[in-house]
């Protein structure tokens, strides 16, 4: 494969640059970063929304322009370098499912909205005992007349606060006889139905997450996605999505690194902080590629299956690497936080030092990649 862009993909990726020095504020990027969208970032991905570039690869009837992937991986990649708002989980994981296994009434429903930014979506996957193992939960959905009653608790479900809609995953098949995963069955619930409890929950970066509760939620049979009791197949393909994603970000907090060391000599010359900076250069470049390959063979239609974990787990764990080395180099001075006078890079080094742990957990994982890698990518046995 080549590495390098098409001269009308550098031509996209141009004009792309110049529509956000226009239009992406520093209010967008915070309210996205922070989890907490109302009401600028809602309205810069409407903006996009309007353009066609929120889901740039959907076709037309669906809010797209039918743009290739590569196209969508520079659009997103010239996000993430600037820190604004590039979608979220419909446009990235049930808008895609949605297009594969939903039914027309589906399609006609929330892949308009979704693309045009007037409804999000929140992940309904893990649960208090239900985390990497996530063939062990336990949420219920009875059948009911032409509805499924739900019982049961989620955790760590980031976006419900304010998301429209829960991408669910609950339980359907209660025969012991059959493996827990072919009893999971995939649903879209309307966040404002009565019974929904929401709790808060923080995590060390400072951004909000929830726990959810369900007492006897009624949802309509027509919001089942795919097909009864093969949800965990459908949420396996989400998350191949969700763990592919352009690098632009590990490369601008390096580049914000390299350059505050480029103003204090006394690091600039410093053997070992070059000696870092080098090797993080590196694995950046690394991750680039890793992050290349995916969007290349999903243009060409190819499933990255075991290729999307690679990449996940390398770029997640360099941005812990990232983190790590801002805090070594910075010193005592890397721990003080935004607002100090005396903070280097008014203290992005200790928020990123806390936010980048959680990245080695959501989304699978690093041991969850480890074993996908071995199994899909090596061939290996089970253990």
């Amino acid at each position: 494969m080549d590495f390098r862009f098409t001269p009308e993909e550098e031509a996209f990726r141009k004009e792309v640059g110049e529509f956000l020095d226009r239009e992406l504020t520093p209010g967008a990027c915070e309210k996205f970063n922070s989890y907490n969208w109302e009401p600028e970032t809602r309205e810069f991905l409407r903006r996009l929304g309007e353009r066609g570039w929120l889901c740039p690869s959907w076709p037309p009837e669906y809010g797209g322009i039918g743009a290739s992937h590569m196209q969508r991986y520079i659009l997103t990649g010239e996000l993430v370098y600037r820190g604004g708002p590039y979608g979220g989980i419909g446009t990235a994981m049930a808008g895609p499912v949605i297009i594969m296994f939903g039914s027309d009434e589906q399609k006609s429903e929330y892949l308009p909205r979704i693309a045009r930014a007037e409804i999000e979506f929140a992940l309904g996957y893990t649960e208090p005992q239900a985390g990497s193992d996530l063939a062990a939960l336990e949420i219920r959905a009875v059948e009911d007349g032409d509805y499924y009653i739900m019982n049961g608790q989620k955790v760590f479900n980031t976006c419900c606060h304010y998301a429209d809609y829960h991408w669910l995953g609950a339980r359907t098949g209660i025969d012991p006889n059959v493996p827990k995963h072919r009893g999971i069955s995939l649903f879209i619930v309307d966040m404002k139905s009565p019974g929904i409890t929401i709790r808060p929950l923080y995590v060390m970066g400072g951004w909000r997450t929830n726990e959810v509760f369900y007492d006897n939620v009624r949802v309509p049979k027509k919001n089942l996605v795919g097909q009864l009791n093969r949800g965990f197949y459908h949420i396996a393909v989400a998350l191949d999505l969700e763990r592919s994603g352009p690098a632009t970000g590990s490369q601008r907090h390096f580049e914000e690194l390299a350059d505050y060391v480029k103003q204090i000599p006394r690091l600039a010359k410093d053997p070992r902080v070059r000696q870092k900076l080098a090797e993080l250069a590196t694995e950046v470049e690394v991750a680039h590629l890793l992050a290349h390959r995916v969007a290349w063979m999903t243009s060409q239609e190819i499933v990255p299956n075991y290729e999307a974990s690679a990449l996940k787990l390398f770029h997640s764990e360099l941005n812990q690497r990232l983190a790590n080395a801002g805090m070594q180099i910075l010193g005592l001075y890397g721990q003080l936080q935004e607002g100090s006078k005396w903070a280097p890079l008014d203290g992005m080094a200790e928020w990123r030092y806390r936010d980048s742990v959680v990245y080695t957990i959501f989304a699978g994982t690093s041991e969850v990649q480890r074993n996908i890698i071995a199994l899909r990518g090596l061939g290996m046995p089970r253990g």
